[in-house]
């Protein structure tokens, strides 16, 4: 792909998100959300290969359905109550409607399916925009309508996320596939808390893109997209397989490092609104989770084969513009615990 047509594809990218999340109006977000649609899918075929073709196709029909839905459900509304703004959606069907077209945006349990089929078929670089930037705008929708959306509904799809989501990283040798699961586990931490306390679920949004990048970053970097690639990476580079393990360890989210804070905020919060039930089996749901983070750190840094490994070294560590990034996004990943009660004011 030529540099022009990349630079203009990136810019609608971009632009699609930023217009749905400063939108009023229903139309105009809708605009946005096909925009950011239409830009990502020549970005997902850059491979030109049936499973890229494969995965650009299902990507497109998933966000097509979804967009096609919304449209629906603020027509419905705009209809039943004669205004077309995101903030006053009133009409009970659109609010059914609405909720499943954006647990599909996101790819939110039991509309996940598409997730990581649509990564494994892209390159590392187009899976970490599917990841990130692509949760932006749908979060955003969800913001703005969470006084109007179902608190049961929405707990319901968080914990089904949270438990399909470990449950399927378990069986997953490719590392795209893997943070796929990953991403579903950790969107449904954020749906559950969405109705209950908003400002947290910004923070963990905020908290899980970072993250999720620094981890991206690493696996680019070290070029491991299978479980067996990461058990060479020593080779290429100890410093940055060590830091992966440490943010492996973070996105599981053990006590020490940044992944902990939300996960800790999210089930203090669920305790003081006496949702028992709904923390413990979140909690339950992240042992899951954490199995294969630990599993991806012990084949990363805490093993060293001592035959002859049948892969191919990886002997050069080339200097790319990622790298400048590793260093801030690694530290803000790992070490931003302390600062809990600043991010909290």
């Amino acid at each position: 792909m030529s540099p022009p047509i990349f630079i203009i594809l990136l810019s609608s990218l971009a632009t699609g998100t930023i217009i749905t999340m400063t939108s009023y109006h229903w139309l105009m977000a809708w605009v946005g959300l096909e925009m950011n649609t239409l830009a990502i899918i020549p970005i997902i075929m850059t491979m030109h290969n049936p499973r890229a073709t494969e995965a650009a196709t299902k990507y497109f029909l998933t966000q097509a359905s979804a967009s096609a839905m919304i449209l629906f459900s603020s027509t419905i509304n705009a209809w039943q109550t004669g205004t077309w703004d995101i903030t006053n959606l009133s009409s009970e069907p659109a609010h059914i409607l609405l909720t499943i077209a954006l647990a599909m945006k996101l790819g939110l349990a039991p509309m996940h399916f598409w997730l990581p089929e649509v990564l494994q078929g892209s390159t590392m670089t187009t899976a970490l925009v599917i990841s990130t930037w692509q949760k932006l705008a749908p979060m955003a929708l969800i913001y703005l309508n969470i006084n109007n959306l179902s608190t049961a509904v929405l707990i319901l799809l968080g914990l089904l996320s949270s438990i399909i989501g470990g449950w399927g990283g378990l069986n997953q040798t490719q590392t795209r596939k893997i943070m796929a699961f990953s991403s579903i586990a950790h969107l449904g931490w954020m749906i559950t808390v969405s109705s209950i306390m908003t400002n947290i679920m910004i923070m963990n949004l905020m908290i899980y893109l970072i993250m999720t990048t620094a981890l991206f970053y690493s696996l680019i970097l070290s070029k491991s997209k299978t479980i067996q690639d990461t058990t060479t990476a020593w080779t290429l580079s100890p410093t940055l397989t060590t830091m992966m393990m440490i943010l492996l360890l973070s996105l599981g989210g053990l006590p020490p490092l940044t992944g902990f804070m939300p996960k800790w905020l999210i089930l203090e919060e669920l305790i003081i609104q006496n949702l028992i039930p709904t923390a413990t089996t979140l909690a339950v749901s992240t042992l899951l989770s954490l199995f294969f983070y630990l599993r991806l750190a012990y084949t990363t840094t805490l093993t060293l084969s001592p035959n002859t490994i049948q892969t191919k070294f990886k002997w050069r560590f080339k200097l790319k513009f990622t790298t400048f990034f590793m260093m801030p996004l690694s530290t803000i990943s790992i070490l931003l615990l302390p600062l809990t009660p600043l991010m909290l004011l």
